[in-house]
């Protein structure tokens, strides 16, 4: 690797805003591959497909009664998923816009739904307190596995190749290890919102509702860095890394954008940063192979297309 020049500049010129929603968007995913394409949902029901290169809106998908508060895209961009408030995951079919499944199963609103890496098996989160797993190439309506250890509303899922990890509002997150049928738990003692996991599933980033966005070592659940300084205590919201990497970012509730250095944890300037969403940042997610782009959904009722 050449020797690293720090983190690249945090991508903080408004290129595009996609603004058709109406009411808070609560999340929005990049495309796989090339990303050339986002996928927003929020309050109004709607999953929206975008260009953020044109800020146009390509099409739209009807068929939640409730909001949207999840999405998950496959590898192939073919399909994507997405939950909320209607106590089912709904799989959709990219090009014709028509559901292929609905997943009834939880008794709660699903906050978070997952891939994994080949888009066979699906992960759901609800505010029943359980993570179910649903094949997908089985016609089966049952979950394949039922994870209860959560005391209170899942928020967040990340599956890898051998394990899932889970982030409740009871303050743990969870790992559990597939292969070897283990559990690691990980005491934070605050609502955790988002987990995401570091390329090569060493690491992780957990944000919680007190203010910290810490990085933790996966196999050990030691502490390596604890980022602060975004106004964060009743909103969920994302941290996630940066470019290579090598910096981590996170809207709050102020509607800023911090980013911080990953090796010594000092926020990058600005800061404090300028307000760039009328009201808390509900969502952030860093362009796949592009170094200068981000984009943040708000409950605003905006996506921000952000460019370096």
């Amino acid at each position: 690797m050449a020797p690293s020049r720090g983190p690249t500049p945090t991508p903080r010129r408004l290129h595009k805003t996609l603004g058709n929603s109406k009411g808070p968007v609560h999340v929005a995913r990049y495309a796989k591959g090339t990303a050339k394409y986002v996928l927003s949902g929020g309050q109004d029901r709607v999953v929206r497909l975008w260009n953020p290169e044109l800020g146009t809106e390509i099409k739209s998908y009807s068929a939640h009664g409730y909001e949207v508060l999840s999405i998950t895209v496959a590898h192939d961009n073919s399909r994507f998923a997405s939950s909320g408030g209607d106590r089912q995951v709904f799989l959709w079919d990219v090009m014709t816009g028509q559901t292929i499944r609905r997943i009834p199963g939880h008794m709660g609103k699903i906050f978070a739904v997952e891939f994994n890496e080949d888009a066979s098996v699906l992960a759901s989160g609800s505010y029943d307190s359980t993570v179910r797993l649903w094949d997908l190439k089985s016609q089966n309506r049952q979950p394949i596995q039922v994870l209860e250890e959560a005391r209170d509303s899942v928020q967040a899922i990340h599956i890898g190749r051998s394990y899932i990890t889970t982030g409740s509002v009871d303050g743990y997150v969870r790992t559990y290890d597939l292969r070897m049928g283990e559990l690691r738990t990980d005491f934070f003692g605050s609502p955790v919102t988002a987990v995401v996991p570091s390329q090569d599933n060493q690491t992780y980033l957990a944000t919680t509702i007190d203010g910290h966005i810490r990085l933790m070592d996966m196999s050990t659940g030691k502490m390596l860095n604890d980022f602060t300084g975004h106004a964060s205590s009743s909103y969920r919201i994302r941290a996630c890394f940066g470019h290579a990497e090598a910096s981590v970012v996170c809207g709050d509730e102020e509607g800023k954008v911090w980013a911080w250095d990953l090796v010594d944890a000092a926020p990058l300037q600005p800061n404090p940063p300028p307000k760039v969403h009328e009201k808390v940042v509900t969502w952030i997610e860093y362009h796949p192979i592009e170094a200068a782009e981000l984009i943040t959904a708000s409950a605003d009722g905006t996506v921000k297309v952000w460019r370096g």
